[in-house]
């Protein structure tokens, strides 16, 4: 039987992509052990970004697809640990050129009382399953159906308000659960080009009493 290694693990992990952000678990720098037993059972210590992730569940989930990927795993155990607590100095180098960590953005700000979210690009579904999606430019990112699904009810004519609620009651989650996580994923959207952002059509027509 062919030994299972800690490299072989995350590079397929590398491959998985944090259901927030289009980066993968590993440069999010979210797994914090691999421990492989003698009979190529794996063990994994990661953490999330927030304790409240409603995408909790989806993501470990998609990190033990990937794992199973690698040839000779006999099994898979996933451990969340909170310490010590996640911060973005925990990214990669190459997460954090992704991300365009710590540098400041020039798009103008959302304006979440009257935004209207309008996806725009492709699903690609690949032949292992996964998810990608392409923005106009053909730039692809991988994600997961929670992700596909939020970026579809972006119709541009739900409010955000309305998008929280929406997602919120397709997740079985309370509003106050996922609001957060929301708002991140429509900033991340729009920065990996695959939303625009538009506001409502006002009348500059005014009318003689």
């Amino acid at each position: 039987m062919a030994t299972v290694t800690a490299a072989q693990v995350l590079e397929s992990l590398k491959q998985c992509m944090d259901p927030e952000i289009p980066i993968s678990v590993v440069d999010m720098g979210l797994i914090y052990g691999v421990n492989i037993s003698e009979d190529n059972k794996v063990d994994i210590k990661m953490t999330m970004t927030t304790r409240g992730c409603p995408l909790h569940d989806t993501l470990v989930n998609d990190v033990k697809r990937y794992v199973n990927k690698v040839p000779g795993v006999t099994g898979i155990n996933v451990e969340i640990v909170w310490d010590p607590p996640w911060t973005p100095e925990k990214m990669s180098d190459e997460g954090k050129k992704l991300i365009n960590y710590g540098k400041q953005k020039t798009v103008a700000p959302i304006n979440y009382e009257i935004a209207l979210p309008q996806g725009v690009g492709s699903v690609v579904k690949q032949e292992d399953g996964s998810l990608i999606l392409m923005n106009e430019s053909q730039q692809g990112f991988m994600v997961n159906q929670a992700i596909v699904d939020f970026w579809q009810l972006c119709n541009g004519k739900r409010k955000i308000t309305e998008l929280v609620d929406t997602f919120a009651q397709k997740m079985g989650l309370k509003r106050e659960q996922v609001e957060k996580e929301v708002l991140q994923l429509i900033q991340q959207l729009r920065d990996g080009g695959l939303i625009t952002i538009k506001e409502p059509e006002v009348s500059n027509v005014q009318f003689k009493k």
